[in-house]
This record gives C-alpha cells, sequence and structure tokens, in this order.
C-alpha cells in the first residue's frame, strides 16, 4: 500500500469526530493525513491546516479566510481544496465528515480523484438526494445518523464503522489489472435486459463490455468515460434518457446527453430501447398533466408512462440532430417488432402506431452518408437476431476505429 488516508473536515467544529477516526485508521495500520478545510479558526493537531488548503486558491488564502461571508468562504474553500488535492500524489483512500457545507466542500474534490481510489463521506445528507454530491462519481455516502457533534455511543459506533470501511478498502483495494480488449459501453434497463444480454454473449470474449443502467447518472458516466477516452465503442441501445428529458421523467441525463459522440466522434451505434417509456417514482409523483395517461408499475416506487405518437416524434426529431451532428461513425438499428420488453405483442405498451411515429420521423431527419447509416430491422429488440446484428457492426465499427 503506497500513500495515505486523507481525513478532510472543518476541525474548528468537527476536531473530536475528525481524531477520532484519524486515530482509528491509524490503528488500523495506515498513515493518516488530516486536511483541515474550516474557515474560522486554525486546529493545530492536522498535517495539512486550512491556510495551507486555502492557499491552494487562485486568489490566495485571503479570498477563503478573509471572505466575510460564509456561503463565500465555503464556495472559495471549496475551488482551494479541489487545488490542493489534484497535485496530491500520495492519496490512498479519502474519508470526509461534514453537514450541509462540508459535503458541499468536500465532495467536489474526490469527484476529480480516479474512479477506483476510495471515497467515502460521512454526511447528515446522505439520506437525501446525493445527487449534487456524488454525481457519477464512485463516492460511498454515509448517513450518521446523529448530526456530526461530538462523540456519544451512537456516533462512535457509526464513525468507527466508516474508519474500518475505509481502512478495508485501502488494504483491499482491488487493481484493475490489465486487459487488452477494447472498451465496449453499453446502455440497458431492465426492459431491454435479455438484449445486452445476448450482445455479451456473443462480445464479451473480443470486448470488455461497460454496461450503463440508463437511468440518468448512467448514461451521463458512460459520457463522462467517452470524454475521457475510455470507450472505444458504444452500442448506445437503450436511449430511454431522451424522452424522460423531454418529457419530464426522473431518469434523464440532461439535455446535453449524447453530446460526447459529438465531441469525441467515438463509432456509435444506437437504438430505441425503453423509448416507448418515460419514467417517475411513485404513481403520486406524476404530474397531474398526465394523470390521463397509459400507466404500469414497475413496482411501488417506479411508475412508468407509454409516449405518445406525438412524443416519439419530438424524441426523434431531437435524436436525429443529436446524431447528425456526430463527426464519427453512426449506426441507427432500429427494432420494428418493439421496443422493450412492455412492447411487444400482448404486453401493456404495445403500440406499433407510436413506434412507427418515431421510426418514420428519425428516418425522415437523420442525414444518411458513408458513415452515418440507419438500418431497420423487422425484430422486436430482444430477439437474439437483433442482438447478433448489433454484434456485426460492434466489429465492423471497431476494427474501422473512428474512421469506420
Amino acid at each position: 500500500m503506497k500513500g495515505a488516508v486523507y481525513i478532510v473536515g472543518t476541525f474548528d467544529t468537527k476536531a473530536e469526530e475528525l481524531q477520532y477516526v484519524a486515530r482509528l485508521i491509524r490503528e488500523a495500520g495506515l498513515p493518516a493525513v488530516r486536511v483541515d478545510v474550516g474557515t474560522r479558526s486554525d486546529h493545530a493537531e492536522v498535517e495539512l491546516d486550512m491556510r495551507t488548503v486555502a492557499g491552494f486558491h487562485p486568489e490566495g488564502a485571503a479570498a477563503v479566510l478573509e471572505a466575510g461571508d460564509r456561503g463565500r468562504a465555503v464556495t472559495a474553500m471549496t475551488e482551494a481544496l479541489r487545488r490542493c488535492l489534484a497535485g496530491r500524489d500520495d492519496i490512498a483512500g479519502i474519508i470526509g465528515l461534514g453537514g450541509s457545507g462540508g459535503t458541499a466542500i468536500i465532495t467536489p474534490a474526490m469527484r476529480m480523484l480516479p474512479v477506483g481510489l476510495p471515497k467515502l463521506m460521512v454526511s447528515t445528507l446522505a439520506s437525501g438526494d446525493t445527487s449534487p454530491y456524488v454525481d457519477v462519481s464512485d463516492i460511498a455516502m454515509l448517513f450518521p445518523v446523529t448530526d456530526i457533534a461530538g462523540l456519544n455511543r451512537l456516533s462512535r459506533v457509526v464513525l468507527g464503522n466508516a474508519a474500518h470501511a475505509m481502512a478495508g478498502m485501502v488494504l483491499r483495494r482491488i487493481e484493475p489489472g490489465e486487459d487488452e480488449r477494447p472498451h465496449l459501453g453499453i446502455s440497458m434497463f431492465g426492459v431491454t435486459t435479455p438484449c445486452v444480454e445476448h450482445l455479451r454473449e456473443q462480445l464479451d470474449s473480443q470486448y470488455e463490455c461497460l454496461v450503463f443502467h440508463a437511468n440518468g447518472p448512467g448514461g451521463r458516466a458512460m459520457e463522462a468515460l467517452i470524454d475521457a477516452g475510455m470507450l472505444q465503442v458504444v452500442a448506445d441501445l437503450t436511449t430511454t434518457e431522451a424522452v424522460d428529458h423531454l418529457f419530464g421523467g426522473v431518469c434523464t441525463a440532461g439535455a446535453d446527453r449524447f453530446d460526447a459522440m459529438t465531441r469525441r466522434g467515438v463509432p456509435w451505434i444506437g437504438s430505441c430501447g425503453a423509448l416507448d417509456m418515460v419514467n417517475f417514482w411513485a404513481p403520486a409523483t406524476v404530474p397531474a398533466r398526465y394523470a390521463h395517461r397509459k400507466f404500469h408499475s414497475h413496482n411501488a416506487n417506479v411508475t412508468l408512462m407509454r409516449t405518445t405518437a406525438d412524443e416519439m416524434r419530438e424524441a426523434a426529431l431531437w435524436l436525429a440532430e443529436k446524431s447528425n451532428r456526430s463527426p464519427g461513425p453512426v449506426r441507427w438499428l432500429i427494432p420494428e417488432g418493439g421496443f422493450s420488453a412492455l412492447d411487444a405483442p400482448g404486453q401493456s405498451f404495445h403500440d406499433p402506431e407510436a413506434d412507427a411515429a418515431f421510426i418514420d420521423t428519425l428516418e425522415r431527419h437523420f442525414v444518411r452518408s458513408d458513415r452515418h447509416r440507419l438500418i431497420r430491422l423487422p425484430l422486436h429488440i430482444n430477439d437474439p437476431r437483433f442482438a447478433a446484428i448489433v454484434a456485426e457492426h460492434v466489429r465492423e465499427l471497431a476494427s474501422a476505429g473512428s474512421g469506420g
């Protein structure tokens, strides 16, 4: 094991808890570096004091420590910590303790660290919406139950578990290993799982298949890897995040979904997986304007709404515009027999007219060329024969590279 565990927090308010975690880390046999990101008073018993950290701000420590307003100070310390940790090559793992301010300061620095490096944030915000803090990184968040405001019989156990979890992650770290297979990104939903499983069966020996859940964060994570140059080919079979973005669903990946292929020109194979549905949480969360629509209860907490022909046309226009801009090779493989497990004869979302509205609109507005092709297939998306055709195109584009 090389490096040390970094223990980060506001020592001006949480010194007792942070020192407790540092002691347990050291007792586990690991070096510990205590990092103070407080903004009010120095704490002597740390390796990186607040003035040192604040000094990494591009405008100097005064921009943090003399901000005059707590909100501005927190924002400035966030930038200072990011720059401070970016220059460190001895971080074996990082654990943070914080409330709203500490979590806002620490997690942006965690997010810039490499995937796989242990990151654990003990936060009073961990039982709510953690997406602003985790984003598409591999930060683990732990809810402390009580506030981080002194040690007690409960917090000693929870913080002790956090310290030992971090020690375990560092001491038993899994190395990624070497793999010379090209990296293939695949998007998947529960209702397109058979398609992806068939595809993996055919390609696993030739490609390292990285599957992403098309639930918003999953799509953004895949695109982050595209931007990082870590995916050589993309089989974006489950493009449902498009309709969630356009029609208010909860699985949106944002307006810039599908833009990474334009920026990088990565070989991209797209399909219609789960475009037949917009995703919401429990029925009570569905907007009132959709009360008359066709729904399917996926489970008690997930409600699916069938897309209409008009919505499918709008989605097709949006996706055509996105894929037309890509400088790389593009293949649209269209499963005319249905877009998901629910969109099949006898199933609740089977609607050939709505699907045809998408297909016809995409075909009219997608600009074809030698590099950009659209292929209609008389198959359901979960038909093994459809996956076999996808596999053929993956091999073709991978062998041709970005010039395919």
